[in-house]
């Protein structure tokens, strides 16, 4: 039997719920293929009393002989052999196996892809409100698991249900796809040693997705496994695309739509640009469509430093989805290797640049750990200067003038010298961490095969971010310039000068260990 690999988190909360005197409703929910059946099937093992899986597109008779064909392959078969004819009747038949078993050890019910289940007139939800409102909450043997791929439909009729699901889950966990460290250790654990800098390059063309990264094979370095994988018309990823966005929502080819305009721009897109952009509609129809991304992980959202909720950043982050986009869906017909040339080219070093800078922003835990931070609260964001003051700069100079001029009486020439200068250069940080300690991490990314050297050019650049940053913001916290980069800094006097924290990749496959990511209601 395949070993459970990290998850700490989320065994930690199953843990709880084996170990506690009562009975619990855990919602279970996250993308397509990342492992969520394969959790709870690892974890309960003998003690998982029934383990049904909703069929896609069956209609409510073929669901009701599936869950009675399951009920009576169940421990024991200590069922009648009957086929329900609705879902109160299922419910009813599965109290009557449950009240059979002995009342020894912590039984779990396992009910996935819920979605397909609860269908239009099914009847599914309200007979499973009933069932866990007026007996199974009395239980406390008993756990109930309910488990769906669509996260948006598991967040709106499950976790946030207005019926008699609501606020009765006890426990919730969102699984998300691995991260580099358990990456690593998956592939490990199948006799697939890469090392850290090729492990990263599988990850940033398909994530960190238990069910693509089986797909690697021995003996093959990254390259040749992402050339097989997703370039070869066989590739499990040649054509995942469509099919991944069709499995988890309706009308996908509004998602789609989005995903392909966030795809064009690593700085991500507000709402209105997106509504610009897209063929999307327009209204509450495009939050909620970009909320459901969100759910789901493709799309991070964050709002930039100093801004407000209304400039809202959406970005593309899930790492498949940008490399289909980017890569596959304009390569794959151009025959074999075309990954081994591509990666010689700019566009591959651009590219990979900023992917790159898309796995950081997944790992800011990591990140803080290695910063000596992780205990300090913090505020993430990316910021953004565009070239010319801003009429709010230009009022806060004025008023430091008058000020300065107020304290000692200056000429008129004199006090216009002694005002800061208007800023009329341009700045972007992808990552900044504000401090309550009174400092800020300005983050810098980047990708490459060797020591990273900072030369004259760079090092002026650098200098310009720090300067407009600290102008523009009018911050008097302590800044800190941060590099990020797989091999480290090679020493030379604009390091030293500059850089304040280097991480390499080393700390980012570090793994976190038990850190609570969960909600207990």
């Amino acid at each position: 039997m395949s070993e459970l690999i990290g998850r700490e988190a989320e065994q930690d909360i199953l843990r709880r719920v084996q170990q506690s005197r009562q009975a619990e409703l855990i919602g279970l929910y996250g993308r397509r293929r990342v492992g969520k059946t394969f959790l709870v099937r690892q974890f309960f093992g003998e003690q998982l009393c029934l383990d049904y899986t909703g069929a896609c597109d069956a209609t409510v008779s073929e669901q009701l002989a599936n869950f009675g064909k399951a009920l009576r392959g169940a421990k024991n078969n200590r069922i009648r052999d009957t086929t329900p004819e609705s879902w109160p009747e299922a419910f009813g038949q599965l109290q009557e196996y449950l009240d059979s078993l002995p009342r020894t050890k912590k039984w779990a019910v396992f009910l996935d892809e819920l979605p397909w289940l609860a269908t239009q007139k099914s009847g599914f939800l309200p007979a499973l409100d009933h069932f866990w409102n007026s007996w199974a909450v009395k239980q406390p043997h008993l756990a109930v698991v309910v488990c769906g791929s669509a996260a948006s439909w598991m967040i709106r009729h499950v976790v946030h249900h207005r019926g008699g699901l609501h606020n009765r889950l006890t426990k919730r966990i969102r699984l998300e796809p691995f991260t580099l460290g358990e990456t690593l250790a998956f592939l490990k654990s199948r006799g697939i040693d890469l090392g850290q800098r090729q492990t990263l390059e599988l990850y940033l063309a398909m994530g960190g997705v238990p069910h693509y990264l089986k797909e690697v094979e021995p003996g093959r370095s990254a390259t040749q496994n992402i050339d097989r994988i997703c370039f070869s018309p066989s590739g499990l990823l040649w054509d995942e695309f469509d099919q991944l966005y069709a499995s988890l929502f309706d009308h996908a080819d509004r998602h789609i739509n989005v995903v392909r305009q966030l795809a064009t721009t690593w700085r991500g897109m507000t709402r209105s640009e997106v509504l610009l952009a897209a063929d999307v509609g327009s209204g509450g129809g495009v939050s909620d469509l970009l909320d459901e991304l969100v759910e789901s992980g493709f799309v991070m959202r964050s709002i930039p430093f100093g801004k407000s909720k209304k400039d809202t950043l959406f970005r593309l982050v899930d790492e498949y989805s940008s490399f289909y986009l980017n890569w596959i869906e304009k390569h794959r017909s151009r025959g074999p290797d075309v990954w081994m040339k591509k990666q010689t080219s700019p566009a591959y070093r651009t590219w990979a640049g900023y992917a790159f800078e898309g796995v950081c922003l997944k790992h800011l835990k990591q990140l803080k750990r290695a910063l000596g931070i992780a205990g300090v609260e913090t505020t993430e964001a990316s910021w953004l200067h565009r070239p010319g003051a801003t009429a709010a700069v230009l009022k806060r100079k004025a008023a430091a003038a008058k000020r300065a001029a107020a304290r000692k009486p200056l000429t008129q020439r004199a006090v216009k010298l002694a005002a800061p200068q208007p800023v009329d250069e341009g700045a972007q940080i992808d990552l900044l961490i504000d401090r309550k300690d009174q400092c800020i991490n300005l983050c810098e990314m980047k990708l490459c095969e060797s020591e990273f050297v900072i030369d004259k050019a760079y090092a002026a650049d650098l200098r310009r971010k720090r300067e407009v940053f600290r102008q523009v913001t009018g911050t008097r916290k302590a800044i800190f310039m941060t590099l990020v980069t797989p091999f480290g800094v090679k020493p030379n006097e604009y390091s030293h000068e500059l850089i304040a924290n280097t991480i390499t990749l080393e700390p980012l496959f570090k793994p976190l260990g038990t850190i609570t990511t969960f909600a207990d209601r």
